[in-house]
């Protein structure tokens, strides 16, 4: 039989990678959204990085619902690091397409860890909620490649 403490703390772990990963993707859309020329894909991108806000706040009440109340929140130590990659390109002349790249690069990332957090066992709530995530989390992506794709 297992352990009801020793499952919380990977569906712990496990969420908690989630809300670090969207914690980066807040911060490096609403960088990008302040950086682009074009006034809807700034738009585009700032609705992206309040979205993450509120994937990460739906998961820190799914959290809070297990019994989980002490939340660190930071981010990653790559996100940073990839935020001040994007911020060098963009000022070196990059432009919109180096911001576009970055943007993939984080859709990336954010759709490794919603693949790793759905093949963990996780209970039905946690595994839908995460389910629906990881669905826009993907459209996103799709979208962003094409813009770069078009724009290359």
């Amino acid at each position: 039989m297992s352990n009801p403490s020793n499952t919380l703390l990977a569906v712990e772990e496990t969420l908690h990678s989630v809300i670090e990963n969207l914690i980066d993707g807040q911060k490096e859309f609403q960088k990008i959204g302040d950086e682009l020329k074009d006034p809807t894909l700034k738009l585009y991108f700032l609705e992206e990085s309040l979205l993450r806000a509120e994937f990460r706040g739906d998961l820190e009440t799914e959290l809070h619902q297990d019994g989980v109340h002490d939340i660190k929140e930071s981010g990653t130590v790559g996100g940073t690091l990839h935020r001040t990659w994007g911020e060098l390109k963009a000022a070196l002349g990059g432009g919109d397409h180096a911001l576009m790249e970055t943007a993939e690069q984080t859709g990336d990332a954010a759709v490794k860890a919603y693949n790793e957090a759905l093949d963990s066992k996780l209970p039905a709530p946690a595994r839908d909620l995460l389910s629906s995530q990881a669905a826009h989390i993907q459209l996103f992506l799709n979208y962003v490649k094409t813009l770069r794709r078009n724009n290359s």
